[in-house]
Order: structure tokens, then sequence, then C-alpha cells
């Protein structure tokens, strides 16, 4: 709920407060796929969930819609990223549509980089490599501790200590709504880099 602190100004002989908020088992993820190579280089896409207080009642009274209305969420934006909406996100990414032929089949290759998460790594995903290797959709997993080896870890890093000036917040809803406002303005950014790029490149040529 509340951000790592970063670098800011304030006035000489002025202390900067930042207001804390404990986080009570609340927090956002996010799961996103940068195309760094191919026709579509530059996109950004993403999904974020919100992470919500566990109840501590041997028996929980409530049903997820009421748990997620109680913080102005609905149902389908709580829970973990887990291998299902992992691989379900690589499927909208790889352009799968929801109504396809068991044979579907991408017409040029994607190759995913991934990290060695333990959602990236577990049974499920395992268990889906054949399917999506006959997809034409493959997995890259880089070596342990190397996140300078992946493309999307600057963008990680400048949404958290950079892109976000409001660093603390009292409401998951109002974390989830500011996490989601960054990294849309961070997908806008690149995609207009990337043509600004494409144009210099077609007025060489």
């Amino acid at each position: 709920m509340t951000l790592p602190t970063s670098y800011s100004w304030f006035p000489i002989g002025k202390g900067l407060r930042i207001p804390y908020e404990a986080p009570q088992g609340r927090r956002v993820n996010a799961i996103g796929a940068y195309f760094s190579q191919g026709p579509l280089a530059g996109e950004f896409a993403f999904e974020t969930y919100a992470n919500l207080p566990k109840s501590r009642a041997k028996q929980q009274r409530k049903t997820k819609e009421q748990i997620a209305a109680a913080h102005d969420l609905t149902p389908e934006e709580v829970g973990p990223i887990d291998s299902e909406r992992l691989l379900d996100f690589v499927w909208r990414v790889a352009g799968r549509p929801e109504i396809h032929p068991t044979d579907w089949k991408r017409e040029r290759a994607l190759f995913i980089v991934l990290d060695n998460y333990a959602v990236h790594t577990g049974q499920p995903v395992k268990e889906a490599i054949p399917v999506l290797e006959a997809a034409n959709v493959f997995f890259f997993y880089l070596p342990s501790y190397s996140p300078e080896l992946s493309d999307i870890e600057p963008i990680w890093n400048a949404l958290k200590h950079h892109e976000m000036p409001v660093r603390s917040h009292s409401q998951v809803r109002d974390l989830k709504a500011a996490v989601d406002e960054a990294l849309t303005k961070k997908a806008q950014a690149l995609g207009a880099t990337q043509q600004k790029t494409t144009n210099k490149l077609r007025m060489a040529a």
C-alpha cells in the first residue's frame, strides 16, 4: 500500500514525510508482456489484480463477490496471479481468440522470455508447454538471478520508482487505479517511441 521511498525534492531545513499504510494483506500484482522484436515491437500488454486481506473466521461467511464489492472491486479484479491466470494471459498475448479451433496456431512464432518465478515454472505451466509449442508459442527461461537480461525489468523499475508520484494509498482500489493508470501511460509512451523509431527508419530508407 506504500511504495518504496524514492528520490524527491523539498525545502532546505524541512523534512519530507511520506505517510505509511500497513498492507494488512493488501497489494496489487501486475503481469505484463513487452514486445521487443517483430511487427508488434514496442507494444506493452498488462493486467493487474488486487490481493485482499484474508478472513480470520473459521468459516467464510461472505462470497467472493461480497468481499470484492466491499473494496469497490469486481471478483475478476481480485486474487493472485496463479498458473491459470498466467496461461490465460499468454494465450491472449499470443492472439488466440476466445472461440478457436482445437488446432489453432500462430502464423508467426512467438518467443516469451520468463524469469524463474514459481508460477512461471509450476506444474500446470509445464504441462501446458506442449500445447503452447504446437500453437507456435515458445517459452525461454532466463538464468536465475539475471534481471539485467530481461527487456521488461526496466519498465517495472521505472513504474515503481518514477511514474507513480503518489507513494501511499489507504484503499487498495486507489492503489490499483494508480497502477493501472501508470501502466496505461507507459504502454502509450512505449508505443509512441516505437512509432517514432519506425518513422525514422522509413525516412532513412
